[in-house]
């Protein structure tokens, strides 16, 4: 039976990927602002074959709360085998541009909180010297005009998670770098986004179960996604700043 940590439980994404673990008996600890909906996703989970789901109240970017909810995690499920990070924003860039307070609170929900997160989740996985931490940033890693307040807070982090993947190696602790590309969720749902490149959740959800459980470093979903995000890296600069992206 794995033992499940899932922080933004109620994304679109996170929720996929719990039934995917719900149908295999697991034991799930989930984090998220909103109590009545993770009360929802814990029924459902339960239905689905959960053998337990346990709620936690929070929000991510009041790190004072970090420690307490991981000591109740730890207290519940024993070590943990599996945590999904997978809370953040899609911030409006041009609000952000016209005011810098809002800016760097984006940047703290999809950047520096994930980070503190990550932080002393990494001590209690290399305590136990087993487990997997999955960590949802964005195929964006490049910084385009139209979202780099969004892209720059997630570069951060899968730079983050490459040094963390490094450390926690020695412990027997895997950490994947997922990468979604267009996922048709309420985040996305007033985006003009070309229908054909639009993946329904429980596709991601399928392929990062199975990406967290090989232990694989970076995963792009759908996989496709690899090639043009190489393609837009392999832009000279000199061109890449007269494009409309």
């Amino acid at each position: 039976m794995k033992r499940i940590l899932i922080i933004g439980a109620t994304s679109a994404i996170a929720s996929a990927c719990a039934r995917l673990w719900a149908a295999q008996g697991a034991s799930f600890f989930l984090v998220g602002r909103d109590a009545g909906k993770l009360d929802a996703l814990a029924g459902d989970l339960t239905v689905r074959g959960a053998s337990a789901s346990h709620r936690w109240q929070m929000d991510a970017n009041d790190v004072s709360a970090h420690s307490s909810m991981l000591d109740a995690a730890v207290k519940v499920l024993g070590n943990v085998d599996i945590v999904l990070m997978a809370h953040g924003t899609l911030p409006d860039q041009a609000a952000c541009e016209a005011d810098a307070t809002l800016a760097l609170r984006e940047f703290q929900t999809n950047g520096t909180s994930v980070i503190a997160l990550l932080t002393i989740l990494a001590r209690q996985l290399e305590s136990q010297r087993s487990g997997a931490i999955g960590v949802i940033t964005s195929v964006v890693d490049r910084g385009r005009p139209s979202n780099y307040v969004y892209g720059s807070a997630k570069a951060a982090v899968s730079t983050f998670c490459e040094g963390l993947r490094a450390r926690l190696f020695k412990s027997g602790v895997s950490v994947t770098d997922i990468r979604p590309g267009f996922v048709a969720t309420p985040m996305t749902r007033d985006l003009p986004l070309p229908g054909v490149l639009v993946a329904r959740p429980d596709v991601v959800g399928r392929r990062i179960v199975a990406g967290i459980a090989r232990g694989a470093d970076v995963l792009y979903a759908p996989g496709f996604w690899w090639w043009p995000m190489m393609a837009i890296r392999c832009i000279p600069r000199l061109l890449f700043k007269r494009m409309a992206l």
